[in-house]
């Protein structure tokens, strides 16, 4: 008789576990949904709005500076009476092309250099995790500052700061993963199979690193996107007439302080907005290529 009480006591957890693990599941589908969406209508809205709308986004009228949203601007206008919807969308586009390009720059040179020291093990190895050390040890947003102020203002020394300053953490994430798959079986098997480092770097190594790469690579993007702000911000990134998100903060300022809070507000909502968006996919894919992780997420 008490063995059936017990029974009849613990028979419905299962069915509460089941039900707790079913609802993390659904929270997190409609998560990973809502950050699909968001970078849809982000790529839709760079790539459709420009040949779209048939308007300068340079165009001034200083009649209609400053102008509360309303309908004939859902997001104001600036100082000068640009709409600001328009040049918000420029700017995500400027600071969306920074971001992508440098964050794949930096995702390459970050791969080689963290293959090569795994690969090559050693001294070599050690030599080259004592140099990312060393530059790890500069704050970023310092020696992107140093590195721009070498070039005139524009798109292209933007990239080659966040570029040379970003690729640190995606080396020791892939030397990482090579020192890890150096002890896997098919790697000694090759290696006692008569293949040179080279050729078991390429085609054991390099392939098996290149989804943490890609994930790093996608982390990286808003992170460059905030990097490019931080330095058009300070006005030693981008030209103050080139829209991006960054110069527009930068440009919003004095309009902040006035009380005109839309040139400052939406901006940076679009520069907030993408960061979530990507970094709920990317959060979805880190739980895809570790299993393990995912099952714990799940319980």
């Amino acid at each position: 008789m008490t063995s059936d009480v017990d029974t009849a006591a613990v028979k419905p957890a299962a069915p509460v576990w089941r039900a707790h693990g079913g609802a993390r599941r659904s929270t997190h589908a409609l998560r990973l949904r809502a950050s699909a969406a968001l970078v849809g209508v982000t790529v839709l809205a760079v790539l459709l709005v420009p040949p779209l709308v048939q308007l300068d986004q340079q165009a001034v009228d200083l009649a209609a500076k400053l102008k509360p949203p309303s309908w004939a601007h859902p997001f104001g206008t600036d100082d000068v009476g640009r709409d600001l919807l328009l040049r918000c969308v420029y700017g995500l586009r400027v600071s969306l092309l920074v971001g992508v390009v440098a964050a794949l720059t930096a995702t390459v040179i970050g791969t080689a250099v963290g293959a090569a020291a795994g690969a090559l093990g050693g001294r070599a190895d050690r030599l080259v995790m004592r140099l990312v050390d060393t530059l790890s040890s500069v704050p970023h947003l310092l020696l992107g500052i140093f590195i721009v102020a070498m070039f005139r203002p524009g798109v292209w020394p933007v990239v080659i700061s966040v570029a040379l300053t970003h690729w640190l953490s995606t080396a020791r994430i892939v030397r990482a993963e090579v020192l890890s798959l150096r002890s896997r079986p098919f790697v000694d098997a090759a290696v006692s199979g008569g293949s040179s480092r080279w050729r078991v770097t390429v085609r054991h190594l390099l392939p098996g690193v290149l989804p943490q790469a890609g994930l790093a690579a996608v982390l990286m993007v808003p992170h460059a996107m905030w990097h490019e702000s931080a330095l058009s911000f300070l006005g030693l990134g981008l030209p103050t007439h080139t829209a991006s998100l960054g110069t527009l903060i930068q440009g919003a300022r004095g309009s902040l302080l006035a009380g005109q809070w839309w040139p400052t507000l939406f901006p940076g909502l679009f520069l907030i907005v993408p960061t979530l968006a990507v970094a709920g996919l990317a959060g979805a894919w880190r739980e895809r290529i570790n299993p393990r992780r995912r099952s714990e997420l799940m319980l």
